[in-house]
């Protein structure tokens, strides 16, 4: 069994959204789909989810799954619209629960706001094994990039989120509330056990210098051997080393206040204010 991957590659935030189909059936899964928003203006806009959407339809697709690899901070999710118009279930990683206490505080949001994960349809830990039609996923947690940061690999494919990037760009950053490139360094190594032919799907792609095409599949032996964090057997110390320093030196992502508060309640917006408009928190000098 070899899963059908369909790529839709999300221009304004450089994310890779993929439909995975069961080949002997129209069941499916959609993992890290896409709200368009616009900061200046705060508009969202769902042009971005509809091109899966129409893609879903289309093809006479059933989803099965709406998965994310990780709380986002760099775009917003689409899965509950997604959910509205198609179907599936929502599903994160337990460590769902660990961003929404740290994030809770940041953002001053209250007792109000549930920190259980509850928001989201399941909630996968480490081993769980689950399917879509026909095809077996197994979960790994793969924190470091986030506490809640997964991969799912189905049969031959395994799709990485932030963990690691295609080979010339390299690995995620660590420093956000909750990140450590100790942990991150593990959680590759461990998808580094996997088959050596599986193919890895990345969760963004920025283009690395002297590369002329996005690019979003490679292998875990081209990981191995060719990626400019981690390829070549360098060890943690130097990893760590090298994230550490590198982080120190990255501005925030622009979409990160608006995306962790929506991200953490599944892609739901926060509650209306009284007076029935939607308003997002900016905190000062904290992030």
């Amino acid at each position: 069994m070899k899963p059908v991957v369909t790529a839709f590659f999300d221009d304004a935030t450089n994310t890779v959204s993929y439909v995975i189909k069961d080949p002997d059936s129209p069941k499916c899964a959609i993992i890290d789909s896409v709200l368009d928003f616009d900061y200046a203006s705060g508009r969202t806009d769902t042009a971005s989810a509809d091109k899966i959407i129409a893609f879903i339809k289309d093809n006479g697709l059933e989803p099965e799954w709406l998965l994310e690899s990780h709380v986002h901070a760099d775009h917003l999710s689409a899965a509950p619209y997604i959910q509205e118009q198609v179907g599936g279930k929502i599903g994160i990683g337990a460590g769902i629960s660990t961003v929404q206490d740290t994030f809770g505080k940041v953002f001053n949001e209250g007792t109000e706001f549930q920190r259980d994960g509850s928001q989201f349809d399941k909630l996968f830990v480490d081993g769980d094994i689950f399917a879509i039609g026909g095809l077996t996923v197994n979960v790994m947690h793969t924190p470091g990039h986030t506490p809640a940061c997964m991969t799912y690999v189905v049969e031959d494919a395994a799709f990485v989120g932030d963990t690691m990037f295609m080979p010339d760009f390299g690995t995620a950053r660590c420093d956000f509330p909750g990140g450590s490139a100790a942990m991150l360094y593990d959680s590759i190594q461990k998808v580094l056990t996997l088959p050596d032919d599986t193919k890895l799907f990345v969760g963004h792609d920025y283009k690395a210098p002297g590369r002329e095409d996005f690019a979003w599949e490679t292998t875990v032996a081209e990981q191995k051997e060719f990626n400019v964090h981690i390829g070549g057997d360098k060890d943690a110390m130097e990893f760590i080393k090298m994230r550490t320093e590198r982080d120190s030196q990255l501005d925030m992502p622009k979409l990160i206040v608006p995306a962790i508060q929506i991200n953490m309640r599944a892609g739901q917006m926060p509650e209306p204010d009284d007076n029935g408009q939607i308003y997002l928190k900016v905190p000062i000098n904290v992030l």
